[in-house]
C-alpha cells in the first residue's frame, strides 16, 4: 500500500515517492516542501482540515484496504458513553470536548516517566544528520515533554573524544563533548515530562559510555540497551568521505568498508575512484549460541548497569523474528526494565543498505500483532509485562493511535524516527534564509524562502503557528536560544496533539490509557486474521443483533 503523491484536499505533495507511512523515501534536509509533515512544521494543527474552506467540499478516499498494513486498521466511534474523565470533569457534553482529552502517559517500573504526549524520538546517533539538527530535535522534543533518544556510536565517531584502553577490553572515556552536548541540550529544557536516553551497542560498552554516563548525570539519564534495528539487520552505519577520518575511524576499532588502510584503496581514493568509505558497527551475540545464553548474558548486563548506579534500564528491538521477539518481551519483563521499543521493518534510519532495508526483518504491523499476543502470554501467567513502545513507518495521529491500540493495554508510546525530523530540518532552512549569519550554525541549505514557505509568511512569527506557545513557556528573553528548527518541531506536535485528542474524544476515551483493541477494527479479512483485530462489519455485531431483537 502506497500513498498518493498529492493530496489535494488538505494541499500537500510528497517531492519523491510516498511510504506507507506518508514520508517519502528519500527525505532530504534541504526540501522545500510539502508533503504533510513538513507543512504541519509550520501551519500546525490547521492542516488537520480540508483547505480553502468555504470554497470546496472534501470526501475520503481511503475507504478500500487491500493488503495487511495498519493503512488497513480503521478506528472506531461510538455514539454514547465517556470513559477516563480526568479529575473535575463530569460527562456532561460540556466538559466531554476534544481539548478537554489528556495525552499523558508514563512507563517504568519503580521510577514512572512522565510525558505529555505518547510519542518519543527514534535513536539519534553517530549519522551526521542527527549531529548537525540535533538542537532542533532535543530542544523540540524537551519543549514538548517526550522522551529524546541518543542513539549509538556518538562517542566512538567524535575526534574530539578522548577514550584511553582500560582493563578487560572496556575502554575508559575522559572527554566526550559530543555526548555532553547531546545531553545537556536537552537538560537545558527538561521540566519533568519525557527524559534523555542513551543508547548503548557493541562499541559504546568497549568504549565505556555507560560508565561515563552515570558518573556525570547519575540518574538523569536512561540507559538503552540495543538489540538491531528496523532498517537493517547488521550494525549501525555512517558514510565518510575523508581519507583521514576512515583512517581514524578504523583506529577506534571500528569495521571501515573498503579498508582504508589498504594501500590500492587509498590510491583509488586518491585517484577519485573510490569516494567514501562506510562505518560499521559489530553484530551483538556473536559469542552466544542459545537462548538460555543470550538471557544469562541480557541479565548480566542489566545487573553490571544497575551495580553502577542506573535506575532507569530500557531495550531497543529492531524487526527481527519470533524467537527474539518473544526474547525480548521476556527477558525484559524479567529483568524488570523500564522500557522495550520494538521496531519493525518499513522504518528508515540515516543510513542502511537499500534492498536490506526493502526486505529484512518483520514488517510493523506483523510484528506489533505478535507483540501483543506474546505479552499477553506472559500476562496471562500473572507476571507485570514490560511497558512497550511500537516503533517503524509511523508519522500522523492516526498512525499514534492505531499503534497504541493494537498494543494495549502494554503499549505506552510510538516512537517516530524521520517524522520529527523533518520540522528539525524545516525551521534550520528557515532560520538560515533569514539569518544568513547563522546559516552555517544551524546548517541551513536555503539562500532565500521559497515560495511554499514565504506564501505562509517572512518572520518567524508569521511561519510557525505555535511561536507563541513556545514563547509562552521559554520566555521572550529565551526564545533567541530557542532554534527555529524546534519551533517547528512543536508546532508538528501540536497537530499530532489535536488530531489524536479528536480520534480519541470521537472514540469517547479521554485518557491514553483507555485506548484499548476494541477501538479499532479491520479494514479486511487478512487483517483481522494476522492482527487479531476484529473485522468491520462483525465488531460489536453481536451486541447491534441483540437491539434488533430485543
Amino acid at each position: 500500500m502506497r500513498f498518493s503523491k498529492s493530496n489535494d484536499a488538505i494541499g500537500t505533495t510528497n517531492r519523491g515517492n510516498p511510504t506507507e507511512s506518508s514520508l517519502c523515501t528519500l527525505c532530504r534536509a534541504d526540501c522545500q516542501g510539502k508533503c504533510e509533515t513538513w507543512m504541519s512544521g509550520l501551519v500546525g494543527r490547521k492542516l488537520l482540515y480540508p483547505r480553502d474552506f468555504g470554497l470546496v467540499t472534501a470526501g475520503a478516499n481511503n475507504t478500500t484496504h487491500v493488503g495487511v498494513s495498519y493503512n488497513s486498521l480503521r478506528i472506531q466511534g461510538y455514539a454514547y458513553g465517556a470513559h477516563g474523565l480526568s479529575q473535575g470533569l463530569s460527562n456532561d457534553p460540556d466538559d466531554c470536548i476534544f481539548p478537554n482529552v489528556s495525552l499523558e502517559t508514563e512507563f517504568g517500573q519503580e521510577i514512572k516517566t512522565k510525558a505529555r504526549i505518547p510519542m518519543m524520538t527514534g535513536a539519534l546517533g553517530s549519522t551526521f544528520i542527527a549531529a548537525k539538527y540535533w538542537d532542533s530535535f532535543s530542544i523540540g522534543g524537551a519543549l514538548c515533554g517526550i522522551p529524546v533518544v541518543i542513539g549509538e556510536n556518538v562517542v566512538g565517531v567524535d575526534r574530539q573524544s578522548q577514550i584511553q584502553p582500560g582493563g578487560e577490553k572496556k575502554g575508559k572515556i575522559k572527554s566526550a563533548p559530543e555526548l555532553e552536548r547531546r545531553i545537556n541540550g536537552y537538560l537545558r529544557y527538561y521540566d519533568g515530562y519525557g527524559a534523555i536516553i542513551v543508547q548503548l551497542n557493541v562499541e559504546d560498552t568497549r568504549n565505556g559510555v555507560a560508565e561515563f554516563v552515570v558518573d556525570k548525570y547519575g540518574d538523569k539519564c536512561i540507559i538503552e540497551l540495543k538489540w538491531g534495528q528496523g532498517a537493517k539487520d547488521i550494525g549501525g552505519e555512517i558514510q565518510v568521505t575523508s581519507l583521514d577520518y576512515a583512517l581514524f575511524l578504523k583506529e577506534r576499532g571500528y569495521v571501515v568498508d573498503p579498508d582504508p588502510t589498504r594501500p590500492e584503496v587509498q590510491t583509488a581514493f586518491k585517484e577519485g575512484a573510490i569516494k567514501s568509505f562506510a562505518r560499521h558497527s559489530r553484530l551483538g551475540g556473536t559469542n552466544l549460541s542459545s537462548v538460555d545464553k543470550v538471557q544469562e548474558d541480557f541479565m548480566a548486563s542489566v545487573d553490571y548497569l544497575r551495580s553502577i548506579g542506573f535506575k532507569r534500564i530500557t531495550l531497543k528491538t529492531g524487526s527481527y523474528g519470533m524467537e527474539e521477539l518473544a526474547m525480548a518481551i521476556k527477558f525484559a519483563t524479567v529483568a524488570k526494565l523500564d522500557l522495550l521499543t520494538i521496531d519493525g521493518s518499513g522504518g528508515g534510519t540515516g543510513m542502511s543498505p537499500w534492498n536490506m532495508m526493502q526486505s529484512w526483518g518483520v514488517p510493523s504491523i506483523n510484528l506489533h500483532s505478535k507483540a501483543y499476543e506474546y505479552a499477553s502470554i506472559l500476562a496471562a501467567k500473572g507476571e507485570r509485562v514490560v511497558d512497550m513502545s511500537f516503533a517503524g513507518g509511523f508519522a500522523l495521529e492516526d498512525h499514534i493511535f492505531k499503534a497504541i491500540a493494537l498494543g494495549a493495554p502494554y503499549t505506552k508510546l510510538v516512537c517516530m524516527g524521520r517524522a520529527i525530523m523533518i520540522p528539525g530540518f524545516l525551521g534550520s532552512n528557515i532560520e538560515g534564509a533569514l539569518h544568513p549569519e547563522r546559516r552555517e550554525a544551524v546548517c541551513g541549505n536555503w539562500d532565500s524562502l521559497p515560495k511554499t514557505v514565504s506564501s505562509i509568511g517572512n518572520c518567524p512569527e508569521e511561519l510557525f503557528a505555535s511561536y507563541f506557545d513556545v514563547e509562552k513557556k521559554v520566555g521572550k528573553d529565551e526564545m533567541k536560544h530557542i532554534p527555529y528548527g524546534a519551533i517547528a518541531f512543536y508546532t508538528m506536535a501540536d497537530k499530532l496533539s489535536c488530531g489524536l485528542q479528536q480520534l480519541m474524544a470521537g472514540a469517547r476515551k479521554f485518557q491514553i490509557n483507555q485506548i484499548t483493541r476494541s477501538d479499532i477494527f479491520a479494514g479486511n479479512r487478512e487483517t483481522a486474521a494476522e492482527t487479531g483485530i476484529t473485522h468491520i462489519t462483525d465488531a460489536n455485531d453481536e451486541s447491534a443483533r441483540k437491539i434488533l431483537n430485543s
